[in-house]
């Protein structure tokens, strides 16, 4: 049995390859039970955000595991393996634990330290944990993560400067721009990445902020903490033709601004130009739209370039929070072998009883003939060597615990006596 990761991220996968593979938060219960009724997966996590799909499993076979989830990722993108399993990393036991550690601290983010991260993987085990698809594995896994991600941002300066997708999406329009002081801002989306906008927005100095949103109450809502005004879906055309700026982030599947929608708007503004950041997964705007006279389109490609150029001043922080990782990984491996001594001790114990029983009970007819004494001091014997004989492997295998000379004894011992 292994905990297994496998996945694809902006490291490792395009684009248009990871927005064929996002996941929207209301399907998550329906992928969850689909996992964990293939053949070889008896829990499981899925971290989907605008930056990664993962799935965290627990595998029966390493192998078979490896097939049902490349098998999941099929059936999702609607592509043949072939297109993308090149694409997949693959983690397995502390390597798996490694990796999850590293996404929950921001090591892994487009965003060093991002800080929406954390909040993500806390929201994805609570719904795998909701639909009853971890068990004690995933529970003490992603438990001792969020930890982790918690003891980094509390001993490390990573969570300083621009930590969240949001801040960047802001910062490279702010750049782009020079300034947004002043500009006009279509804020098209209402959630958790949009409110992050919004509140850099305020920050910025930004002029007049329109916020549109397919929900009106959450326009309102978000417009009015910023002092900025709602419109609704309907008007997005009007407001486009004298916006500076429009920063997209809904969680539509489907594109929200064709190209068509956006070469009306470009039609009456005059010649002025039009700045578009789209940090949505999958993304609102088409992309061709960047091909029309006087649009320039971003997104989360663009975003990654501009955040990687200010990492280097904060490689510092970022290697403080690895040491930090790699301490919890030696806690953790630690906390996990002790807890599987004990059960492993029992069964031992069990296998062993059970061995004597068996024997007795072969050589009943031979033992007829003794009275109730004597078979009382056969069985006080064959207890007495028994335990005499476990003693030693119990005691060394107990003193192991959380070492990796435990976990080495820990599978001899199920390998050996087919634990």
């Amino acid at each position: 049995m292994s905990v297994v990761v496998i996945g694809l991220n902006h490291r490792t996968a395009p684009l248009d390859l990871l927005e064929r593979t996002a996941i929207d938060h209301a399907h998550l219960p329906k992928v969850l039970h689909d996992l964990c009724t293939r053949t070889n997966l008896s829990e499981a996590v899925v971290l989907s955000t605008c930056n990664r799909t993962e799935v965290y499993a627990v595998a029966e076979k390493f192998h078979g595991g490896y097939d049902d989830v490349r098998n999941f990722f099929v059936d999702l993108s609607f592509l043949p393996s072939e297109e993308f399993a090149h694409h997949l990393y693959v983690h397995y036991d502390e390597a798996a634990v490694n990796h999850l550690f590293g996404v929950a601290a921001g090591l892994d983010s487009a965003v060093l330290g991002e800080s929406e991260i954390l909040g993500q993987v806390g929201a994805a085990w609570e719904k795998a944990r909701d639909e009853g698809t971890t068990g004690s594995a995933l529970n003490l896994l992603f438990r001792h993560a969020l930890e982790v991600g918690k003891r980094v941002r509390t001993e490390t300066g990573i969570g300083r400067g621009i930590t969240s997708v949001a801040q960047a999406a802001v910062a490279m329009a702010s750049d782009r721009l020079g300034s947004l002081e002043g500009r006009r801002i279509l804020l098209l989306g209402a959630g958790e990445m949009a409110e992050g906008m919004a509140t850099s927005l305020a920050a910025a100095g930004a002029g007049d902020v329109v916020v549109a949103n397919r929900t009106w109450q959450t326009a309102r809502a978000l417009a009015s903490n910023i002092g900025g005004r709602a419109v609704r879906l309907a008007d997005l055309a009007a407001e486009l033709v004298t916006a500076d700026v429009l920063l997209t982030s809904t969680g539509a599947h489907t594109i929200m601004l064709e190209h068509a929608d956006l070469a009306s708007a470009m039609g009456h503004r005059d010649g002025r130009p039009l700045l578009i950041v789209d940090i949505a997964m999958p993304r609102d705007v088409d992309p061709s739209a960047g091909q029309l006279e006087g649009v320039t389109l971003l997104d989360m490609d663009d975003l990654r370039r501009f955040v990687a150029v200010g990492l280097q001043g904060r490689q510092h922080e970022a290697s403080r929070a690895r040491v930090i990782v790699e301490d919890e990984i030696a806690r953790y491996r630690a906390t996990t072998s002790a807890r599987e001594a004990a059960p492993l001790v029992t069964a031992l114990r069990d296998r062993a009883e059970a061995v004597r029983a068996g024997e007795l009970e072969r050589l009943k007819a031979r033992l007829a003939g003794l009275d109730d004494r004597q078979r009382e001091a056969v069985d006080a014997l064959t207890k007495g060597i028994v335990a005499k004989l476990l003693h030693e492997p119990t005691v060394k295998l107990k003193d192991a615990a959380g070492s990796a000379k435990g976990d080495r004894l820990n599978d001899a011992l199920r390998d050996l006596f087919n634990l």
